[in-house]
């Protein structure tokens, strides 16, 4: 420790506020300033700090700036952490926040070893989350599209026969639609249109997922957490770009926890107070394991899609996959016989499929090596 200096840096776009914290307890805690957020500056700043032979620990928030921090500092040969900002102990009574004070708080707080690190992912992962993420924001511009044509033809009376909206037959009855005005048919062919492009970037984009998958090591658990019913493709991908390497989590709880997934709880002495869920960590890989956790209201079987998916998988895999159905599909019908509301029992399914999708994925991923990827 006391060869250890310890580095807080606060990062903005331009700029990057810069403390440091000697490595013996209660030593020198000083601000060095602020310099550009450029990597000849941070190459530098590195080159001065460690002239004196020191170990250099970094840190800094998570943010919109990402990881191109954290690898330059690694790459250099110093260590760095990329801290969860939600989890940064804060004093109740402290109203003034500057660079400066965050750089100081940064550097003290990871000295005393108070600073928990959000996992890094290689350049490869990011780029697949990002892909991922992508497709998921296109589907959500695809909602809104979609939502602003149906309510322009109900604010305009034109109601669909049919039971069912998006179907053949209602992309039919759409080209027979007609307005008296042509600033409305316009108004209407737009917003058309615009549900095509929309759905047609979707398209694309899931496209080129599946093309750019077989060149991800994570492929391997892309593929065999799809012998588990309510995770096809798309499901899949999202988990898997979203948590990242399985082998972090030492049981299926704390991945539980990771996603949100498990009850909140404010109880003191005597009394025992649970809410709804934390909906801490990836909201996106959780909103897909719900929606995934619908299939289990139906009886246990095999249908011919997920035979399909099953035949490409080892058969410990499969064996994992049906007794994690049989299982989730009879707690479905206990919950929902005890009177608790469908939503509930549909979170606390996916809260279940996430204990078996991490112990397919441990069964099929390698251990990486530390030297290379960090955990939390």
């Amino acid at each position: 420790m006391q060869d250890s200096t310890f580095i807080g840096l606060d990062v903005h776009k331009a700029t990057i506020s810069v403390a440091v914290a000697e490595g013996v307890r209660g030593g020198e805690v000083r601000h060095l300033g602020t310099i550009p957020h450029r990597a000849d500056h941070i190459r530098k700043l590195v080159e001065k700090l460690g002239a004196g032979g020191h170990k250099l620990h970094f840190c800094y928030e998570a943010g919109p700036c990402g990881y191109g921090l954290h690898r330059q500092l690694v790459e250099l040969g110093h260590d760095c952490i990329v801290v969860a900002p939600s989890l940064i102990p804060v004093k109740t009574g402290d109203r003034v926040k500057t660079d400066r004070r965050d750089a100081v708080m940064l550097a003290k707080m990871h000295r005393a070893g108070e600073l928990t690190a959000v996992w890094v992912p290689d350049a490869a992962h990011e780029a697949m989350r990002d892909l991922v993420r992508a497709r998921a924001t296109a589907m959500r511009v695809t909602g809104k599209a979609r939502q602003h044509l149906q309510g322009f033809l109900l604010r305009h009376g034109r109601i669909y026969p049919g039971k069912k909206g998006w179907t053949v037959a209602y992309r039919r009855w759409l080209t027979t639609v007609r307005f008296g005005h042509r600033a409305q048919q316009i108004v209407f062919q737009d917003y058309v249109d615009a549900v095509a492009e929309a759905e047609a970037r979707v398209a694309r984009l899931t496209g080129q997922i599946t093309e750019l998958l077989p060149d991800w090591d994570l492929a391997p658990v892309v593929e065999a957490i799809q012998a588990m019913r309510g995770v096809a493709f798309v499901v899949a991908v999202t988990v898997v770009a979203e948590v990242g390497d399985f082998h972090r989590f030492d049981n299926p709880r704390q991945l539980m926890a990771y996603l949100g997934l498990t009850p909140s709880e404010h109880s003191s002495g005597a009394t025992v107070r649970r809410g709804g869920i934390t909906k801490a960590g990836s909201g996106l890989a959780r909103r897909a394991l719900i929606e995934g956790a619908w299939s289990y209201r139906m009886q246990p079987r095999v249908s011919r899609k997920l035979h399909d998916r099953l035949e490409a998988v080892p058969s410990c895999v499969r064996d994992i996959a049906w007794k994690g159905q049989l299982r989730m599909c009879q707690r479905y019908r206990r919950l929902v016989m005890a009177g608790k509301p469908k939503v509930v029992v549909t979170t606390a399914i996916a809260r279940e499929m996430v204990g078996f999708i991490w112990a397919i994925a441990r069964a099929v991923s390698p251990v990486p090596d530390p030297t290379v990827s960090q955990s939390a």
